[in-house]
């Protein structure tokens, strides 16, 4: 069997990897619109070797790793498909592309999500164990053909992960608030440092608290700016619970309502009894 990639970044890069690891698959075939990115690919050993989009249509398995507005309209360029072909989108967004799929080919597609990532891009980023012992979510997955989802789950649990169903649009609400508010608060917290009118007096002064904090904000603009941009209903709704809480506890401190700042805190504090 022969595997194709499109979209050597960090996702598709550390698959690559990893499937080499399985030996499922006697070839691993990819393709990237940046010719650097094919080239640090290959030298890495990420894939085998760099093909057309004509070539990777015809691979057993096509896995979808590019910014999400481009997704939907990739996937339905393939034409002529077989019946136990696959075509595994890796998006962290599912609603719109589910719904943006041309009715001929659903059956070959399957929407997944890997939650595992860094705050870093490109093929050099790629890390073989990234999906490792990481949850993998799979959406509308009565649309998708029986031999497709049994494929995928085959893959995605020989690379160590461990699968969850879900519909679509349940998955995008809930990632607005795990996934993508996290990152709006850590580019929100970093220009608010940098905002300031020498900010490189207070980074003098970091420690782990703010590293923690603002890790994510050196992710991708391109990638992020895609992911707001196809998730902004649910993720604004999380920005407004989250608007709540940030002004409860403006508040208390003007205030100087010590006693239920506390308690506000502590309630917090009770999110880890679930992690």
């Amino acid at each position: 069997m022969q595997a194709g990639i499109i979209g050597l970044g960090l996702i598709g890069g550390s698959l690559g990897l990893a499937l080499r690891e399985t030996k499922m698959f006697k070839r691993i075939l990819g393709f990237d619109s940046k010719p650097l990115h094919e080239q640090q690919a290959l030298s890495l050993g990420l894939i085998d070797e760099c093909v057309n989009k004509t070539e990777i249509a015809e691979c057993d398995v096509i896995f979808i790793a590019i910014p999400l507005d481009f997704v939907s309209p990739l996937i339905n360029d393939f034409t002529n498909l077989s019946t136990t072909q696959t075509i595994i989108d890796l998006g962290s967004t599912k609603s719109p592309i589910n719904h943006s799929i041309d009715s001929k080919i659903r059956k070959n597609y399957v929407g997944a999500h890997p939650m595992s990532g860094t705050e870093h891009s490109g093929p050099k980023a790629a890390q073989k164990n990234l999906f490792k012992n990481k949850i993998l979510i799979l959406t509308d997955t009565q649309e998708s053909g029986e031999f497709q989802v049994a494929f995928a789950k085959e893959i995605f649990v020989s690379l160590g992960m461990q699968i969850i169903k879900m519909d679509s649009t349940s998955h995008d609400k809930h990632i607005a608030y795990i996934s993508h508010l996290p990152h709006v608060l850590s580019f929100a917290l970093a220009n608010t440092v940098l905002s300031q009118e020498e900010p490189e007096n207070i980074l003098a002064l970091i420690g782990g608290g703010f590293r923690s904090m603002s890790r994510l904000a050196n992710s991708s603009p391109i990638t992020w700016g895609d992911i707001f941009k196809h998730n902004r209903n649910h993720l604004l709704n999380a920005l407004k619970e989250f608007e709540y809480h940030f002004s409860y506890a403006k508040t208390l401190i003007m205030q100087e309502d010590w006693d239920n700042l506390r308690k506000w805190i502590m309630q917090a504090n009770t999110l880890h009894d679930f992690l």
